[in-house]
């Protein structure tokens, strides 16, 4: 009799543990790649939870969460920017918390700075390096082994650039400020604009595919969205690869600047700790290899190899040098570079 009733006792605790980890999880995400569904989809076979997304871009996320207050539903907050991130810091739209997963698994530079009581505010989940892209018969590489080359009077009239007040060059540009100090950064943002092929227009592949076309010599870009067209299947975007080349920045100075893609506690969850699970599944190994085979992306967490054929292709299957300054002064950066903007004519 006691041995059945210690049998019914250990199968009722396992089914209270299976019913602990059910429930749910409201995510905002800025995320939008196809690849994103198994890694919920994963997660959710795996603890119960099920997830109720909603998707926008950064400023909507960063927006709706404002207009909602304290009766937002939202748990987990994933946004594609370091600018992005530190601004909804600064908001006050996350919650700081602490967790060791997180923690041992994602470098202090990817991630907030933390706060008087060790609480981290938002992590870097993957990475994207801003790399540059030249023609290859008309361009040397030594002339554009640099961000501050793209400056260089040298390279007047070759460059094709996204609009200054992007995101991404934001938070490049937040990085050039970090490495070289206000002035000199004003002073190279004045040399850039002056090496305008054209005015900024389009996205990161336009400016890819800018570069194969001939309208400009030199381009900005994204890695993930090279990597993309060197996995594509479509003739054009083989071709087009096929005359670029490209360089990451930097590599006998301070590293090519990278951005992130990170996720946060919403400041108001009602699901903290699945939110928080969510956050620590993320920056496994399962799910950051996800971020590098789905989408591109290098893994944030730290110690793990990749298996991507264009992300090895891209860097000669080298490890590369990136900057180590926290990406959290990135964003802090980005009220003064966008003021540095207007002052130097930079569309």
């Amino acid at each position: 009799m006691k041995k059945t009733i210690g049998i019914l006792l250990a199968t009722a605790l396992a089914a209270s543990a299976a019913f602990a980890q059910t429930g749910e999880l409201n995510l905002y995400s800025a995320r939008h790649y196809a690849t994103d569904e198994a890694l919920y989809n994963n997660f959710t076979k795996a603890t119960g939870i099920m997830i109720n997304r909603v998707d926008s871009d950064d400023a909507g996320i960063l927006a709706r969460l404002k207009a909602e207050g304290t009766a937002s539903p939202a748990d987990v907050i994933l946004l594609v920017d370091a600018a992005r991130l530190y601004r909804g810091e600064a908001d006050g739209l996350f919650q700081p918390i602490q967790s060791k997963v997180l923690s041992d698994a994602i470098p202090a530079n990817l991630r907030s700075t933390p706060a008087a009581d060790g609480g981290i505010s938002w992590f870097g989940l993957s990475t994207r390096a801003r790399v540059i892209v030249y023609n290859k018969i008309k361009v040397k590489r030594e002339d554009v082994d640099t961000y501050e080359k793209l400056g260089d009077p040298k390279n007047k009239g070759k460059l094709c650039i996204r609009s200054g007040s992007h995101p991404y060059n934001l938070s490049l540009f937040g990085a050039v400020a970090q490495h070289l100090g206000d002035a000199a950064a004003e002073a190279w943002l004045k040399g850039v604009v002056a090496n305008l092929a054209r005015p900024p227009k389009g996205g990161d592949t336009d400016q890819i595919n800018a570069v194969a076309s001939g309208e400009c010599e030199i381009g900005v870009t994204n890695s993930y969205y090279l990597a993309r067209m060197m996995r594509s299947g479509k003739p054009e975007d083989v071709a087009a690869t096929n005359k670029v080349g490209v360089v990451f920045p930097n590599q006998q100075s301070w590293g090519t600047h990278l951005n992130i893609a990170g996720g946060a506690v919403a400041r108001n969850a009602k699901n903290r700790d699945n939110a928080i699970k969510f956050l620590e599944y993320l920056a496994s190994a399962d799910a950051q290899n996800y971020f590098a085979n789905g989408n591109n992306e290098w893994p944030a967490a730290k110690g793990l190899a990749i298996d991507n054929p264009a992300l090895k292709a891209m860097t000669g299957n080298k490890p590369f040098k990136t900057e180590t300054i926290p990406i959290s002064a990135v964003g802090a950066n980005v009220t003064k570079v966008q003021q540095m903007l207007d002052r130097v004519g930079f569309p």
